[in-house]
């Protein structure tokens, strides 16, 4: 009863992490069709500054989505053998892998905070002027940082759940 408790809740963890790596790759094949199309068909000043950060966070999200959604079967695979077989390995590989995943989540927060702060200093700087580019670029910018900063906490409660139960694991 307890290996099948242990197993469960690591696949319960990868199973969030694909979740959350489809909706990466969603939000980036939409930002990505919107920066074309508003580089394509719409065309107008404002909307080509909004599409510089949906088409650069979008490629970033479709590639990160893509990259950790491929590899969660894996992930969960070599855990699943490392609580069946060679627990010991939890404590030696997989919490400090999972350490250095959560200090780059305290990393990719602060770029997404700044980056945040930077477009809002910039609409207010372009508030009264007719540089609708800035605007649209400082706008893009804002709301994809937001939803950077907001999958990238969700991921990071949930990695901190996942080490607690590693541990806990590991003392067994």
């Amino acid at each position: 009863m307890k290996m099948i408790w242990l197993i469960s809740f690591e696949e319960s963890y990868f199973k969030q992490e694909q979740i959350e790596s489809l909706i990466f790759i969603i939000l980036g094949i939409l930002s990505i069709c919107l920066a074309l199309i508003f580089l394509g068909i719409i065309k107008y000043s404002f909307f080509k500054g909004m599409a510089v950060p949906l088409l650069a966070v979008g490629l970033i999200q479709l590639i990160v989505g893509t990259t950790i959604y491929l590899r969660s079967p894996e992930d969960k695979y070599r855990v699943t053998q490392m609580l069946i077989n060679k627990r010991s390995k939890i404590k030696t590989e997989e919490i400090p892998r999972m350490e250095k995943v959560m200090q780059n989540f305290t990393v990719y927060k602060w770029i997404e905070i700044v980056l945040i702060l930077a477009s809002i200093i910039l609409l207010i700087i372009f508030y009264y002027s007719p540089q609708t580019y800035w605007k649209g670029l400082a706008l893009g910018l804002l709301i994809q940082a937001i939803i950077m900063l907001s999958l990238d906490v969700l991921a990071e409660n949930r990695g901190q759940v996942y080490i607690e139960q590693l541990q806990k694991i590991s003392k067994r």
